[in-house]
Parts: C-alpha cells; sequence; structure tokens
C-alpha cells in the first residue's frame, strides 16, 4: 500500500515541486495550503508524515505541529518542517513544537526524499 504524505504549504509552486519529487518514488500526495486545511484532512485520510511549512495563513506550521503532537490519534505521525526560517530560534521553536526534521527552502529534492525515507520505509 502506498504511504501518504500530506503536504501543508501556502505556495503552489513548493506544493508543486515537493509533490513531483515524492510521487516519482510512489508516494500518494495530498496538497494543503494552511494548517486548519491540513487539520480537517487528518481525520479523513490515514497519513502516514507530514511536510509542512512555518510560515502559513490561519494555523501556522508551528501551531500545526503543536495540535498533530496533542492528539492521541495522530502524535506518531512523523513531520518534516520545510521552511525559509533559517534563524536558530524559528529552527529550535520548530523542534520543540514536535517536529522530526527541519529542511531549509530553497530546498533540494534529493534532501527531501533522503528525510521522508529515513521515516517511511
Amino acid at each position: 500500500m502506498k504511504k501518504v504524505i500530506l503536504v501543508a504549504d501556502d505556495s503552489p509552486t513548493i506544493r508543486k515541486f515537493v509533490s513531483i519529487s515524492l510521487k516519482v518514488k510512489g508516494y500518494e500526495i495530498i496538497q494543503v495550503a494552511d494548517g486548519m486545511q491540513a487539520l480537517e484532512v487528518l481525520p479523513s485520510e490515514q497519513i502516514d508524515l507530514v511536510i509542512t511549512d512555518l510560515n502559513m495563513p490561519n494555523i501556522d506550521g508551528f501551531e500545526l505541529i503543536k495540535t498533530i503532537r496533542t492528539n492521541e490519534d495522530y502524535r506518531e505521525i512523523p513531520i518534516i518542517i520545510l521552511s525559509s526560517l533559517s534563524g536558530n530560534e524559528d529552527i529550535e521553536k520548530g523542534m520543540q513544537c514536535g517536529a522530526n526534521a527541519y529542511l531549509l527552502k530553497p530546498f533540494d529534492s534529493k534532501r527531501v526524499l533522503y528525510e521522508v525515507s529515513k521515516f517511511l520505509n
């Protein structure tokens, strides 16, 4: 069965590039534009991994991660942050919220695939 990855980013371009690089490796991708949409998708889909931006409208990536981590049904889902925020405080805050990995934009698709493969074998 295909592994399902939820990609949350308010940039359609980023969602498209991440999705293309992951689909090539056989993953199924669900794209959403913000954290609120991501939280709406979680109960209805079997999500194996989340890739999220931090700067998004409605619910940002930090709140999305915290919400996932406090929900018993989803707290074990691996979360990879993909963000242009490169400051140490942002990286630290993202990891403290419960992310498993932090990648910077612009991203290298090989690096994204490597991080995803660490969590989805």
